[in-house]
């Protein structure tokens, strides 16, 4: 897929790409943090035909409402076929035991035999996370294993 970046002198940026039905659809991010969904024409990205503005906060959740099981699927492609290999998104609640506390803090490795792959925050990916990784309310981890250890690690991320 290609992407466009196009700077916006004064206003921010606009970054687009041509979705198969021959429509644009992009964002442009203000240099003040404010973003706005945009639709545009093919043949001329300047005419706007739809425009949704966002807070960051709906950003965000939009960013991983789209970028988490994106994620998911491609795992999932990657080990289809190999039985007891499962991929789930965990989310971690504000108020878990272990909001505002690292990954290695829950010993989900060696617990539940459960690896994260990736934090989802703010619609922001951070693949590999190490122990030291300070997760917090609202992230949404990426995890693999099997389906009794997911159910799990789903449990010891709620309680403890």
């Amino acid at each position: 897929m290609n992407v466009e970046v196009t700077p916006l002198p004064g206003i921010g940026t606009r970054q687009d790409f041509v979705l198969r039905t021959g429509r644009r659809i992009g964002v442009i991010t203000y240099r003040d943090g404010r973003s706005e969904l945009i639709v545009s024409k093919r043949d001329d990205p300047d005419t706007c035909t739809a425009s949704i503005p966002l807070s960051p906060d709906e950003a965000a959740a939009l960013a991983g409402l789209l970028g988490a099981p994106q994620l998911v699927a491609e795992l999932s492609k990657e080990h289809d076929g190999l039985s007891g290999v499962n991929t789930k998104q965990l989310p971690l609640v504000p108020g878990s035991p272990y909001d505002g506390r690292t990954l290695g803090d829950t010993q989900l490795r060696s617990r539940t035999a459960v690896s994260v792959v990736a934090v989802v925050r703010a619609g922001t990916v951070h693949p590999s996370p190490r122990p030291d990784f300070v997760m917090g309310g609202g992230d949404l981890l990426v995890t693999i294993g099997t389906s009794e250890g997911l159910a799990k690690a789903a449990d010891v991320l709620d309680r403890g």
